[in-house]
């Protein structure tokens, strides 16, 4: 009863993230997160099981894997993708769990010596209810969800999840990259003789940025602190606001050259704070003024919505630094026209 207990838990579980993803109500916590740490917890989690079937578990993590995200979800993805490979690993066999940087980005990858993917199957393994073995008999239960909703978390993450096997009885091996934090870039050298900081260097900060007014609309604290953190240190004149009704009270004391704001705030959202800056005069700071939304919801739809609400673009968060700062020079240009 306990053990089919948990097993519904999950069947339940997995189909309610799945029901949040595709309505774009699944919301992440950012904050700047150790992946080490993460998947460390995610070990934790799974070593019974691997223990179980004399799975050897072989972990190799590196400890300046920073990147910015929600902790609970990454923890997620970790734990999907070592059960995964627990689960089709025979007994004996063994699961490696590695943890790099490279250049700009964090590395996972879990492989295992377990039964492998065909090929044929291999551009099908992250879709929904999609299992290679879907007859009556399969040995292996489940949904089929678990690595749709991995490559799901794992975009909203701003990263990429890949797949590679060289067919059936040869193992697996799952490769997700997500892009270092910001705040890590930032801290991981001193400053630049210019004054700028590190991140200014290597993300190529545009020129067009130096002296550019900027109004950041987020209810986040951290995720204000971090934009401001990276627009400053590539020359911009950064202001913040917390609401909706704090950012169309800066946008009118001081118009900007291009404004920020995030869609999901308590009270009004993006949408509606976007449709009431359209509304004001250009002596106000509304007219045509230069407007970037920021969102974890990220579907075509929720773009769609941006853009007929008044914004010029859309960016999906965890902010790629290197996107949002070409999308920032590319519309400070046309403000100076």
């Amino acid at each position: 009863m306990e053990r089919n207990a948990r097993a519904q838990t999950q069947l339940i579980e997995d189909l309610l993230d799945v029901s949040s993803i595709l309505a774009g109500k699944l919301r992440l916590k950012v904050e700047p997160v150790d992946l080490r740490t993460v998947v460390e917890a995610a070990l934790d989690t799974v070593r019974p099981a691997a223990d179980a079937k004399d799975i050897r578990l072989q972990p190799a993590l590196d400890s300046i894997g920073i990147v910015m995200g929600d902790s609970y979800r990454l923890q997620q993805v970790a734990w999907n993708l070592l059960s995964n490979a627990v689960k089709f690993t025979p007994k004996g066999g063994r699961v490696q769990v590695v943890v790099t940087r490279t250049e700009s980005l964090v590395e996972l990858t879990v492989a295992d010596s377990g039964q492998g993917i065909s090929a044929e199957f291999q551009p099908h393994v992250f879709e929904r209810f999609r299992q290679a073995d879907g007859g009556t008999t399969r040995f292996h239960g489940g949904l089929g969800l678990g690595l749709s909703i991995v490559r799901q978390l794992v975009e909203m993450h701003g990263g990429r999840v890949s797949v590679f096997s060289e067919g059936e009885g040869h193992g697996a091996r799952f490769t997700v990259r997500l892009p270092l934090s910001a705040t890590r870039l930032r801290e991981s050298g001193p400053p630049l003789p210019t004054g700028h900081s590190l991140l200014a260097k290597e993300s190529g900060a545009p020129p067009e940025l130096h002296g550019l007014r900027v109004l950041v609309v987020d209810d986040e604290e951290d995720a204000r602190d971090m934009l401001r953190t990276l627009l400053e240190s590539c020359g911009a004149q950064v202001r913040v606001a917390s609401s909706v009704e704090e950012g169309l009270h800066e946008l009118t004391c001081e118009p900007p050259d291009v404004l920020l704001s995030d869609i999901g705030m308590p009270g009004q959202d993006g949408y509606t704070f976007m449709e009431r800056v359209r509304k004001l005069p250009r002596e106000r700071g509304g007219g045509n003024v230069s407007a970037v939304a920021l969102t974890a919801y990220a579907r075509v739809e929720d773009r769609t919505q941006a853009l007929l609400a008044g914004f010029d673009h859309h960016v999906t968060k965890p902010v790629d630094p290197m996107e949002l700062l070409a999308v920032v020079a590319s519309l400070s240009v046309r403000a100076a026209r």
